[in-house]
């Protein structure tokens, strides 16, 4: 067995001996069409032609195409150090002008070990992961929060190779664990697509958190959860009701109808220039529970179900310390 890893055995040379005698023998072939075919006064030119070399240098260059502008600096799951730092003008702007974020109890971040965050899930695109991971970074420059995409966003064309440069991961138990075991703090959204897919009229309910995924990774990796409520991003896409049938012929869960989309065609994908308030809560720390909690599944349910209702606590919070959804 090659556990799914493609298996090439051994080149001592002589395997390649054939297939250069045939590709040899093909271009002789090739030569003498062209002579009789242009028996004109280019003829020797065509024969002073360094066919194998120039084979051989169009393979070297085909084979180096596009590594230019790939970056030393990609970890395995793709996050690019360097399109990270160039994006982060970018993301400064949308932080400070766009959606004027206030963030606040930073400091309650565990700082000595790895944590798992865990979030409202806010809207349809994942602007949410990405601006908490920013708004953490701005001040505590030495963490970088790996942000879960859901599975229908990694499908969308040219989606998730930018996300993956930017921090995003593809969201599912081993992925978490092993950035956590490779002590990097990981945001989750436990509400998944009924959190994504929530209409504007259902904003800011917490849905289900599933089935306790997120406390069980906590539990077996031994980290400390970390709450956290967003909101204004929610606000930023508002779906009015989802369109069906039109979506599933394109692969998406729902097409979401907005008050600017489908309406003002593409212009409508901008988000609103929405006011967001983004609370960090208190730790919810794990070392005093046995190793085999993690099996125990009342014990997963309460914690579920308790840390749910703190993130709803935040949410609402935040709701209360903003004016309007623009200020």
């Amino acid at each position: 067995m090659t556990d799914g890893i493609d298996f090439e055995p051994p080149n001592d040379g002589a395997a390649d001996e054939p297939l250069t005698d045939e590709l040899r023998d093909a271009l002789d072939s090739l030569r003498r069409e062209i002579r009789s075919r242009f028996p004109a006064p280019g003829r020797s030119s065509v024969d002073e032609i360094d066919w194998m070399a120039l084979i051989q240098t169009i393979q070297r260059r085909a084979s180096t195409f596009g590594m230019s502008e790939r970056s030393g600096e990609v970890d395995e799951f793709g996050m690019d150090e360097i399109v990270l730092r160039r994006s982060r003008p970018i993301l400064d702007l949308l932080y400070n002008r766009y959606w004027r974020i206030d963030l606040y109890d930073v400091g309650r971040i565990p700082s000595e070990q790895p944590c798992l965050m865990v979030a409202n899930r806010s809207g349809l695109l994942p602007y949410d992961g990405l601006m908490v991971s920013h708004a953490i970074w701005r001040t505590r420059p030495e963490l970088w929060p790996r942000f879960l995409v859901a599975d229908w966003l990694i499908t969308l064309p040219f989606v998730q190779p930018y996300l993956a440069r930017l921090g995003g991961v593809r969201a599912c138990r081993e992925n978490a664990e092993r950035l956590i075991r490779s002590r990097q703090p990981v945001l989750v959204f436990p509400e998944g697509v009924k959190g994504a897919a929530k209409v504007f009229r259902e904003r800011y309910r917490l849905k289900r958190f599933g089935r306790g995924g997120v406390v069980r990774v906590a539990l077996e990796t031994r980290v400390p959860i970390v709450p956290i409520g967003v909101v204004g991003a929610e606000e930023a896409h508002p779906i009015l009701f989802k369109w069906g049938a039109p979506a599933r012929a394109i692969g998406l869960p729902f097409l979401p109808v907005t008050p600017t989309f489908p309406l003002l065609g593409p212009l409508g994908l901008l988000p609103l220039p929405t006011k967001w308030v983004i609370r960090i809560g208190e730790p919810m720390f794990i070392d005093h529970l046995e190793p085999d909690a993690a099996s125990d599944e009342l014990l997963i349910s309460r914690m579920t179900e308790e840390l749910r209702s703190q993130i709803q606590t935040l949410v609402d919070t935040g709701l209360s310390d903003r004016q309007s959804v623009w200020d």
